[in-house]
């Protein structure tokens, strides 16, 4: 779906966020797919704004800065990832987070400024795979595909200590 020409591709973290990236959407000239995670409105409680505000596009945002890994995600997933960050700093891991927003075009420059800083990568999808296969499943199994905070800690402490 990513592929077709000037298709972007949103994925919010919470609805302050997706109220300002829809809205960012809608008045954006070129085709895009907002995905809305159910998930996320089911966790999240936050305060949205009444006014009209957009967030802006393409651009990624350091939710936490850190300073030995830099962990990618987006969506949903940020609040597990906030607190594998949280349980990594315990154990005195600094953990940058960062938010893509936008997955298509994904903002390089960002991600690519703090890994210099970190020297070191953790991904929320496949490649370190954290999460189950990319297979449909029962929501029985959903514990053995989805990423958990301790997946995530533990990803970060292998990748920290490699």
């Amino acid at each position: 779906m990513a592929r077709v020409f000037l298709v972007k591709v949103v994925i919010p973290r919470s609805p302050r966020e997706a109220k300002g990236l829809l809205l960012s959407c809608i008045r954006d000239p070129n085709p895009i797919v907002f995905f809305e995670p159910k998930w996320l409105y089911r966790l999240a409680v936050e305060e949205v704004p009444e006014d009209d505000y957009m967030l802006p596009l393409s651009e990624a945002e350091v939710v936490r800065q850190g300073s030995d890994i830099t962990l990618v995600g987006w969506g949903a997933q940020l609040s597990i990832m906030e607190q594998a960050c949280l349980d990594a700093e315990k154990e005195g891991i600094s953990c940058e987070l960062i938010d893509l927003k936008t997955l298509i075009p994904w903002d390089k420059e960002t991600v690519e400024a703090s890994v210099n800083k970190t020297g070191r990568l953790l991904l929320e999808a496949p490649v370190a795979r954290i999460c189950g296969l990319d297979t449909p499943f029962p929501l029985v199994f959903e514990p053995f595909y989805m990423p958990t905070k301790n997946k995530i800690l533990d990803a970060i402490k292998s990748t920290v200590g490699y």
